[in-house]
């Protein structure tokens, strides 16, 4: 966890530099850079709950990572609202990709979506063995959702320019 924490890091230090949009990236650098802190600081979280854990302290893993992991998910909306358009952060469709306009809106709806995945994964702490099911339905259905809503919006950037 250690490892793969430190080559995260490395790699999101390195993605800004290569991305040919590396402008737009630092419209929102200080977010993106919190961000990374973010993700360095659960993973570090989650290796010292297998420490723990391996080393005999009894709890419920699932229960200690879900406030943090909604936390991760909360900051993420964050991300995803300041994020302008770019080739490696943010919702990344071939629709959002290609218009600015689409690109705007998706990430408008998505940070509140992502916030709200993060507020139920907390909540989600409260419900034992449904825990799971307050994580992945509303993270996996904001992710299709959004999906299908950027195309939707392409669909029609493309109908208003005819």
């Amino acid at each position: 966890m250690p490892i793969m924490a430190a080559a995260l890091f490395l790699l999101f230090l390195v993605l800004p530099q290569i991305d040919p949009l590396k402008e737009n990236i630092a419209a929102f650098r200080d977010t993106f850079n919190m961000f990374i802190v973010f993700l360095v600081a659960f993973l570090v979280y989650l290796y010292f709950l297998t420490l723990a854990y391996n080393l005999g302290y009894t709890f419920n893993i699932s229960t200690a990572m879900l406030p943090a992991l909604g936390a991760f998910f909360f900051y993420a909306g964050v991300l995803i609202g300041r994020a302008k358009r770019n080739w490696f952060i943010g919702i990344r469709t071939p629709w959002t990709l290609s218009n600015d306009k689409v690109w705007d809106e998706t990430h408008r709806l998505g940070a509140k979506l992502f916030k709200l995945s993060g507020l139920l994964t907390v909540i989600g702490t409260f419900f034992g063995n449904y825990s799971f099911w307050f994580v992945m339905i509303p993270l996996l259905g904001s992710t299709l959702f959004l999906t299908v809503y950027s195309y939707l919006l392409f669909r029609r950037e493309v109908q208003r320019a005819q």
